[in-house]
């Protein structure tokens, strides 16, 4: 089994200006009269460390399953969220606008402000749409995207919950006016991370402001038009921030979820919003206490799915149709749960789901996806500067 690429996004910049050449080569190699056919599928990804383990155990599953594989290996390029440099948007955009062929992009995995973003830059000319016919188990499934449906098979859902220590809360919040209630009487007990260094934090603050824009188009789209929008939500972030998470007398967003997660499992705080996957994974774990349970509001935080795409600029959709019906099996699906506490999207009733019940009671068909690409940023911005500026 070749040893797969984990790559840093510092490297992004460096592994797209090689593409090019590799893509050169490859339509020579073509042109010359070899009909050798490639064996290889090259896997890209994006997310935090938990997506990279995860498929590296699917990697190795799909790797060394003869049946599975049918004479095929997957090879992993991961690049780590957070850490800067250029994006898989960006390279992805950067490919298809150059035309290049042939490359070594033959299976992506987006979803959310990174496939709203590829979409935003280069429509979904880069991609091929899909023949569903050459992915079996893709009938199995119970959702779509909300982007670029046609070009994309969904794989795994994911959503933000309210994670709370039901030692300490008794009456949990069901809507988000009652949440914002419950932080004003319980100052100093719920915390979000910066947004920006992790989806949790960003779903809290998306959603406070996106729940005051009463035209629901604003939440799946990139015009700049709806920050003219957001002042009445900033304005509700602004109103809570006296009732955060303090430490030495001053007000503390934390950094990352896993920041968020902490001050919860430590008793610091009784309530945060928290990815489920994450929650329920470190719980099976013993890393997080227990008693820390999760429950979900009206207007909900936000969830969505993740897709794989073939861009029609790689070089073996053979091998890219194959491993997307493998991640459609109970064999891939048992390992996502199992390794990340993904919401299956396949029937669970042939699996073992001890330890992850909670996922049974999230249906991914009623997700409320928040797709801002590129807005995100300019976002993000003003919260630096009007509320984690405040002090």
């Amino acid at each position: 089994m070749k040893m797969k690429r984990i790559l840093a996004t510092a490297l992004a910049v460096m592994m797209a200006m090689s593409l090019a050449a590799c893509g050169q080569k490859s339509e020579q190699s073509a042109n010359s009269g070899s009909d050798t056919k490639s064996t290889t599928i090259h896997l890209w990804a994006t997310g935090s460390d938990n997506v990279r383990q995860v498929y590296e155990a699917l990697s190795a599953d799909f790797n060394g399953n003869a049946e599975a594989n049918q004479g095929y290996q997957v090879e992993l390029n991961f690049l780590l969220s957070g850490t800067g440099g250029q994006g898989m948007p960006d390279m992805l955009a950067s490919a298809c606008k150059s035309n290049q062929t042939n490359t070594e992009y033959d299976l992506v995995d987006l979803g959310g402000d990174d496939l709203s973003k590829v979409v935003s830059l280069v429509g979904t000319d880069g991609f091929m749409k899909l023949d569903k016919s050459k992915i079996p188990n893709s009938s199995r499934v119970r959702a779509e995207s909300a982007d670029a449906a046609e070009f994309c098979q969904p794989y795994r859902g994911t959503t933000v919950v309210l994670a709370y220590n039901s030692q300490n809360v008794t009456e949990v919040p069901t809507t988000a006016e009652e949440l914002y209630q419950w932080i004003k009487d319980h100052p100093g007990r719920f915390a979000y991370n910066v947004p920006g260094t992790g989806g949790a934090g960003d779903s809290f603050v998306r959603t406070t402001v996106y729940n005051c824009i009463d035209d629901q188009e604003a939440m799946t789209s990139d015009d700049p038009k709806w920050m003219d929008q957001w002042d009445e939500g900033f304005a509700k972030l602004a109103e809570l921030h006296p009732y955060m998470y303090k430490s030495g007398g001053s007000i503390v967003y934390p950094n990352k979820n896993q920041g968020a997660l902490d001050l919860l499992s430590q008793g610091e705080i009784d309530m945060c919003p928290m990815w489920a996957d994450m929650l329920l994974s470190q719980r099976a774990a013993g890393t997080v206490p227990a008693y820390i349970k999760m429950a979900t509001i009206q207007p909900s935080f936000t969830g969505a799915v993740q897709s794989l795409l073939i861009p029609n600029f790689g070089s073996n959709p053979d091998g890219a149709y194959i491993f997307i019906d493998y991640m459609l099996s109970d064999t891939a699906q048992q390992i996502l749960v199992k390794e990340m506490a993904a919401i299956p999207l396949v029937d669970v009733s042939g699996m073992d789901m001890t330890g992850y019940e909670d996922l049974k009671d999230l249906d991914v068909g009623s997700f409320r996806t928040l797709s801002i690409g590129d807005l995100g940023t300019n976002f993000n911005e003003r919260w630096d500067n009007e509320i984690g500026s405040l002090g």
